[in-house]
């Protein structure tokens, strides 16, 4: 039985930068996870993009389709994804639906699929302001990561990695019990997995289910529940960031585990310029720790690991 984890909360409206940036580190070093509050996300925004999910999750698997996954955008069907190469099972239990960097509609830019009008009016909008919203408390996290990273707090700015940032929305929808199958007994919503980049903004509707396991290597693996905070956002790092900085901060494996009721949840994923140089952080080597990663493109280290994952 997995027990539950206390992840340190960072409070986002903090004056004591220094002191939040200290809390971001030790949090970064111990967990890979954490929470926000007072993120500067309006509830009534979050509960709407809740809503447009539910209602396209709810339509037959043939409206579905018609907008499966084209460029990483669009819908994903159950078992299309397997997170962890090593599941004895095909792929996970979840469906969802990626939304990208939004381009200029005028210069014809946008890869994105979306609902139609008609069925759903108001989705296009809610997901560009909820992106809008979130991608600003994305970058002050990462101001608080260079601060804690001993780096002036415009670092990431200043590095082109925040000039048209790869940023994803993920909205993801988890089964009930009576929509699986008696042959997935033993199955993941999402099998265990670090996500890829450099961080993770994610919100749930309060279902349990998350679960992070902080020792990669140990074996047995010890896994423990991350519990929800109304309001708050679950903060996680990839391995985009943890290589970034040579390992001082760690990606955690991360899994949700079928708890027999449907579960909603909305992961926003910002990654640098496709075209930033991924290279050790000077604060995080030293003559005793070289570098342990050569310098890398993100937009290739990223569409490798995707590329992995998808069959």
């Amino acid at each position: 039985m997995a027990g539950g984890v206390d992840l340190p909360v960072v409070d986002l409206a903090s004056q004591d930068l220094r002191a939040a940036a200290a809390s971001v580190r030790q949090a970064c070093v111990e967990h890979g996870f954490f929470y926000v509050t007072n993120h500067g996300v309006d509830g009534a925004l979050i509960e709407a993009v809740f809503a447009e999910s539910k209602g396209f999750f709810d339509l037959p698997m043939e409206e579905k389709m018609k907008l499966q996954r084209r460029n990483h955008r669009g819908y994903t069907p159950p078992y299309a994804e397997k997170l962890d190469a090593s599941s004895e099972f095909v792929g996970d239990l979840k469906e969802s639906f990626y939304i990208g960097p939004i381009g200029d509609s005028d210069l014809q830019n946008d890869l994105n699929q979306w609902p139609s009008e008609e069925c759903f009016p108001s989705w296009k909008e809610t997901m560009k302001s909820y992106i809008a919203t979130v991608l600003d408390t994305g970058k002050r996290i990462l101001s608080l990561i260079a601060l804690g990273l001993d780096l002036d707090a415009e670092f990431f700015h200043k590095i082109g990695a925040l000039d048209c940032p790869s940023t994803f929305l993920r909205l993801l929808h988890y089964p009930g019990s009576s929509e699986v199958n008696e042959s997935d007994s033993g199955n993941y919503g999402a099998s265990a997995h670090s996500d890829y980049g450099a961080i993770t903004l994610l919100v749930t509707d309060g279902t349990p289910g998350l679960q992070i396991c902080r020792e990669k290597g140990r074996d047995p693996q010890l896994w423990e529940d991350v519990h929800h905070i109304d309001g708050a956002f679950i903060v996680n790092i990839g391995d985009l960031l943890e290589r970034w900085t040579n390992c001082v901060f760690r990606s955690t494996l991360h899994r949700v585990v079928a708890v027999g009721k449907e579960r909603y949840s909305v992961a926003f994923f910002l990654d640098p310029n496709y075209d930033t140089v991924v290279q050790c952080i000077e604060s995080c080597c030293s003559e005793a720790d070289p570098p342990r990663f050569p310098p890398i493109r993100s937009g290739e280290y990223i569409n490798g690991r995707i590329n992995s994952t998808y069959k």
